[in-house]
């Protein structure tokens, strides 16, 4: 079972955005929530509001427990670009390019793992 979410057409270059998913992938639902509160920049607020989306989905409409909840996979791909002209000195002219992002968030639930029970017998050391 898994609750996702999807923040389209970002304004903000998935180049900013990737080295905050990095953070937060493969982590624990309040931890990652914790990292991108603390983490400054704008990306992190952006990345925080979908995981939160995805948590309120895994909950919501899936009934999954939200203490069990990780972040499975998150992705910031490249969105469509805006282009637009800026003016140049001798009648010249610049684009500028404003770029967006898609934001992908997946959220699971942990299975209880079972723990191997551990080998009581002690290795002679010759």
């Amino acid at each position: 079972m898994e609750a996702k979410a999807v923040a389209k057409y970002v304004r903000m270059s998935s180049s900013k955005l990737k080295p905050v998913t990095d953070l937060v992938r493969g982590k624990d639902l309040n931890e990652a929530l914790t990292i991108l509160k603390f983490t400054p920049g704008k990306g992190s607020e952006l990345i925080e509001k979908v995981v939160k989306s995805a948590a309120a989905n895994a909950e919501n409409n899936h009934e999954m427990d939200p203490d069990k909840l990780y972040v499975a996979e998150i992705n910031a791909n490249q969105g469509p670009t805006m282009k637009r002209w800026r003016p140049g000195a001798q009648g010249r002219a610049g684009m500028i390019l404003k770029r967006t992002s898609h934001i992908y968030v997946t959220l699971k639930e942990r299975e209880a793992a079972v723990k191997p029970a551990k080998e009581t017998k002690k290795e002679e050391v010759r």
